[in-house]
C-alpha cells in the first residue's frame, strides 16, 4: 500500500510547525529592528524635509544608511545567519536595489503624478518596501545554509528489499 499512514505524517506536520515558529520568530525580530531603524529614520526624514531638502533625496540617503544598519542587524539577530558574510552583503545590496526602487516608484507615482502629502505616502511606503524586503531576505539574502546533517532516513541494510 503507497497510501501514507496518519503516524508517517507527524514529521512533516512538526517541520512544518518548526518552521511556522522560525519564520514568526524571524518577523518578530526583523519588526523589532525595522521599527526602530524606520522610526528613528523617519523622524529625522520629516525634519530634514521641513527644513527645505528635497524628499527623494532625502529618503535616498536615509535609505542607504538604514539599509547598513539594517545588514548587521538582520544577519545576526533576525536571521541568525552563519554562511558567507561576503555573499550575503552583495545579494543584501541587490535586495535593497529592489527595495529602494519601490520606494521611489511610490513616491514618484503617488506623490509626483497624484498630488499626495510626501509624509503620507513614505510613512506607508515604510510597511510596503518591509514586506519586499522580509521575502527577499529570508529566501535570498540570508537563506538557512545547509548542514552536513540529513534529515532524510537512510534505510539500515535489513530494510533494504531486492
Amino acid at each position: 500500500d503507497v497510501r501514507q499512514q496518519p503516524a508517517d505524517l507527524l514529521p512533516d506536520v512538526r517541520q512544518l510547525e518548526d518552521a511556522l515558529l522560525t519564520t514568526m520568530r524571524q518577523i518578530l525580530r526583523y519588526g523589532i529592528i525595522g521599527v526602530a531603524t524606520n522610526a528613528l529614520g523617519y523622524l529625522v526624514y520629516l525634519g530634514v524635509t521641513s527644513a527645505g531638502f528635497d524628499p527623494k533625496t532625502t529618503m535616498s540617503v536615509f535609505y542607504v544608511i538604514g539599509a547598513t544598519v539594517g545588514f548587521f542587524g538582520n544577519k545576526k539577530l533576525s536571521f541568525a545567519y552563519n554562511g558567507n558574510s561576503y555573499t550575503a552583503a552583495l545579494r543584501y545590496v541587490l535586495a535593497h536595489t529592489i527595495g529602494y526602487s519601490v520606494n521611489l516608484v511610490v513616491l514618484t507615482v503617488l506623490v509626483d503624478w497624484y498630488g499626495y502629502p510626501h509624509q503620507y505616502v513614505q510613512a506607508g511606503a515604510i510597511f510596503v518596501v518591509a514586506a519586499v524586503l522580509f521575502l527577499l531576505f529570508k529566501f535570498y539574502v540570508f537563506p538557512p545554509v545547509p548542514t552536513l546533517h540529513t534529515s532524510v532516513p537512510i534505510p539500515a541494510p535489513a530494510q533494504i528489499e531486492e
